[in-house]
């Protein structure tokens, strides 16, 4: 499976007209959750949860370990599924599609989070920081964050 299987003009085309499978990597440990500060649109400049779209064909279970290793540079155990989020803000702010993202919990597995992927800062968190991607902050307070 290649690491990106679609090209930028096809990924705009699908997912402009149907919904967008993502996971969210939920990586917890004794200093509290990861979160990582995007340095690409959508959402440049917030907090967010590592993520990524599900590839046709690629368990879920597998797309949370390769989003871990593109985004964070671990590898991680991934445990239950937590919940869903949908993303109506970013929808609103004119992003053309609308992703579903399945929540995992994570646990550290090899290595220590770095921004790598489409991030230019990584941190622990015990509480939520006020600028978390919004749909993200009210799912990880749910979660008693």
């Amino acid at each position: 499976m290649t690491e990106h299987p679609l090209s930028r003009a096809e990924f705009d085309a699908v997912y402009a007209r149907v919904p967008r499978l993502t996971v969210e990597v939920v990586l917890r440990g004794a200093a509290g959750v990861v979160l990582t500060r995007r340095s690409v649109e959508p959402a440049r400049g917030l907090w967010h949860l590592p993520g990524g779209t599900v590839h046709f064909g690629e368990p879920v279970t597998a797309a949370v370990r390769r989003v871990a290793r593109a985004e964070l540079g671990v590898d991680v155990l991934v445990g239950a599924l937590l919940g869903w989020i949908e993303y109506p803000g970013l929808h609103a702010a004119g992003y053309p599609g609308w992703p579903v993202g399945l929540a995992f919990a994570a646990t550290l597995d090899g290595g220590v989070p770095v921004a790598a992927d489409q991030a230019d800062a990584v941190g622990w968190f015990r509480s939520v920081p006020p600028d978390t991607l919004a749909e993200q902050a009210a799912f990880l307070r749910n979660l008693g964050i």
